[in-house]
């Protein structure tokens, strides 16, 4: 009998509670996040002979935790915290939210779901999510910058900067502008402050471009030569799906990345609706692809002028557009595995 074994992981603490078929709890123990983190948690569940160990958030929060197990030789499987919640919350007697209840509810939701992801030591996927969350994040940061210099460029000179933001064209603007007074000067030397940080961002963006580049590269992944799909897509897709054979069909991908439309129907209406699930960075990556293809003239204009023609709206259209694409792409992740495992 195999026992299951939950971890509720905190920054500070863990918790384990191991559950046998029947549910039921067979022991509970929180250990303190430390380097002896894993040496304990073996250490008490040494009793258990036949034991898998269920991380909550394995790519998340419990990331160092699950991968320590799994150096260690154990058996660790990735739970969500959505499913873990439902069991919990659904589950009788036990709804309370503690730690000792999310680690139950863990270890009982891989055990009655058939789709469990095994936890395994990291590949290239991880390196590319590395580099696009860091391109990422510099992006963010360099929009947030270019909105506070927005707003104090119209407080410069009226109208401000009717144009997208670069460092000649502020730097340009600034040295017309003759300070008077005291709010002035400081709202200048700001601004002069903001270019300059903007300007350091755009080196870290074009470096971090390159650096991606040669990682996706380095994959010799197929999937730049879906039209619409550069490097820094093919990375984030690459990086945000890990082991595409945890997808059994297409169909089970596009419902991973929120491509695949919920049915809304009701009586003899039959509807679907937008899909508001799924992992919606991997969902952002495919809507430039499918954004890329509809702006210009390719297969997948036709394919969306197909679907105006057939009376779709032009959401309806492009949301079609990325469920095609999901499955070129899911094809072509498929071939890249395949083809490396005969190399």
């Amino acid at each position: 009998m195999t026992i299951m074994i939950g971890i509720d992981p905190h920054k500070a603490t863990h918790t384990a509670v191991a559950v046998d078929e029947s549910e039921v709890v067979l022991g509970e123990f929180k250990v303190p996040a430390s380097n002896g983190q894993v040496g304990l948690l073996c250490e008490w569940a040494g009793r258990f002979d036949q034991r898998e160990w269920v991380v909550e958030s394995a790519n998340g929060l419990g990331y160092l935790v699950a991968r320590q197990l799994v150096a260690a030789g154990e058996t660790v499987l990735d739970v969500s915290p959505m499913l873990a919640s439902r069991v919990r919350v659904l589950g009788s007697g036990r709804s309370n939210k503690n730690d000792p209840n999310d680690a139950r509810s863990v270890a009982i939701a891989a055990m009655r779901s058939d789709r469990m992801a095994n936890v395994c030591d990291d590949g290239h996927d991880r390196v590319l999510r590395l580099l696009v969350k860091r391109h990422r994040d510099m992006a963010q940061l360099r929009a947030t910058h270019c909105v506070r210099l927005h707003a104090m460029l119209v407080e410069l000179t009226p109208g401000g900067i009717g144009t997208t933001i670069t460092v000649v064209k502020v730097n340009r603007l600034l040295s017309e502008v003759e300070p008077d007074d005291e709010v002035t000067r400081c709202r200048v030397l700001i601004a002069r402050e903001l270019v300059a940080d903007i300007a350091g961002l755009d080196t870290t963006l074009a470096a971090s471009k390159k650096r991606i580049a040669a990682a996706v590269t380095a994959s010799r992944t197929s999937l730049c030569d879906i039209y619409g799909i550069g490097p820094i897509c093919a990375a984030t897709i690459i990086g945000y799906t890990g082991d595409v054979n945890r997808f059994a069909t297409k169909a089970q991908f596009a419902a991973y990345n929120g491509t695949a439309p919920l049915e809304a129907s009701s009586g003899a209406r039959v509807r679907h609706r937008l899909n508001p699930r799924g992992n919606r960075t991997l969902n952002f990556a495919i809507h430039i692809a499918a954004v890329t293809q509809f702006r210009n003239q390719s297969e997948g204009r036709v394919f969306y002028d197909r679907k105006i023609g057939e009376g779709k709206t032009h959401k309806e259209a492009i949301r079609a557009l990325k469920r095609q694409i999901s499955d070129r792409v899911y094809s072509h992740l498929v071939a890249d595995v395949q083809r490396a495992a005969g190399s």
